[in-house]
């Protein structure tokens, strides 16, 4: 029996591979003949960037970057195994898990961090950069990450602006003379689950500003100087950024990626789901095994199980989903492919001990489906 088993992480528990590997065990405790071939996945989020090394046997590069307070910090990113390709998580250099509670302000935190590990992939020679641009703590419109490649936000005195969404008011002239030529000869992918617009009720930052530390007023002149950076980006470099899907996300970094940089925003399961070459890898299974943390209604909105069903659905193969924990709602998401939803708790326990003893119940979740397979045959 041939089963593919392409999970999502399970927040704070295990890595998407370390899920993958735990249902194999399961399965071949029973099926010990069994062709299972593990894909870590991810849609884009936290853990996205591990899960594409591991899919790629690729290796990660550290370095020091300023972290989204403008102080110094401890990153990396991603460099698959035949060097071709580097996988960045801006969240790494520029997320909200940086910061402590009582310091989040969008009106000064930075995606410099971000440009610096775009810059350190540049170094080595990559041909394909996959950002993904969850978790952010900022609201900055990319301005630190295009500083940190060498392009010069300029005053009204022709002086660099400071960092921050406070500072974009004070933008005057784009000067991208300085800005790495290396760019132009490598393609940019930007992995999002998010499709809100830069400004506007839907924006980077009414939407998202409150989460990163915002009050109304903050909201309100986060808004404004967005307005004006997206105004003198369309009167400098010709590019209407206002109304692209996608550009408020991670406080419109999405915005400078593609208006900068030349990025491709799409879905991030899509772009993993490409990167892992999944839907050959799942031609001729009998079973597709999906899963992660937690599942419920907003499952069907890109994230990972639901990208996963899609392929096997293509080719009739049924799947079956595990989680930590069912919410609401997910009736729906039978209708995607899904064939079932399976929780991993084998005893009522607190979160702590559940996430501790993850690896374990998905081990064994894995084994009942699996007898149960084998009890049908």
């Amino acid at each position: 029996m041939k089963v593919v088993i392409a999970p999502d992480s399970f927040k704070e528990s295990m890595t998407a591979k370390e899920a993958g590997e735990s249902i194999k065990r399961g399965i071949e405790k029973v099926f010990k003949d069994s062709e299972c071939i593990v894909v870590p996945m991810g849609d884009g989020g936290e853990g996205t960037l591990q899960s594409l090394v591991d899919a790629t046997s690729g290796e990660l590069v550290y370095l020091d970057v300023l972290g989204p307070l403008g102080k110094k910090t401890k990153a990396y990113y991603g460099i698959s195994g035949d060097g071709e390709r580097a996988f960045i998580e801006m969240a790494v250099a520029s997320g909200l898990q940086l910061v402590p509670r009582d310091e989040r302000n969008p009106l000064i935190t930075t995606t410099y961090g971000t440009g610096e590990l775009i810059k350190g992939a540049l170094d080595k020679g990559v041909k394909n950069i996959l950002v993904c641009i969850g978790g952010s703590a900022t609201n900055d419109g990319g301005a630190g990450m295009i500083q940190a490649l060498g392009a010069r936000l300029l005053d009204s005195e022709g002086k660099e602006i400071g960092f921050g969404g406070g500072e974009l008011h004070k933008i005057k002239n784009i000067d991208l003379s300085s800005l790495d030529k290396r760019i132009e000869d490598v393609s940019i992918e930007v992995a999002c689950d998010v499709n809100n617009p830069l400004l506007g009720e839907r924006g980077a930052s009414r939407i998202f500003g409150p989460q990163k530390g915002a009050d109304k007023e903050t909201v309100e002149i986060l808004e404004e100087n967005m307005a004006h950076y997206a105004k003198v980006i369309e009167e400098e470099l010709g590019i209407k950024v206002n109304g692209i899907p996608g550009g408020g996300a991670a406080g419109g970094l999405g915005m400078a990626l593609m208006a900068f940089l030349k990025g491709k925003l799409s879905p991030g399961i899509d772009l993993v789901i490409q990167y892992t070459d999944l839907e050959n890898k799942i031609k001729g299974a009998e079973l597709v095994i999906t899963g992660e943390g937690s599942m419920d209604s907003q499952t069907n909105y890109g994230k990972t199980p639901i990208g996963v069903s899609k392929v096997a659905k293509k080719y009739g193969i049924p799947v079956i989903a595990f989680a930590g924990r069912i919410g609401e709602g997910i009736e729906g998401l039978y209708e995607n492919g899904i064939s079932s939803v399976i929780g991993i708790l084998r005893e009522a326990s607190t979160i702590e001990k559940a996430l501790e003893d993850g690896k374990f119940n998905l081990e064994k979740a894995a084994e009942n489906v699996a007898r149960i397979l084998k009890f049908n045959k």
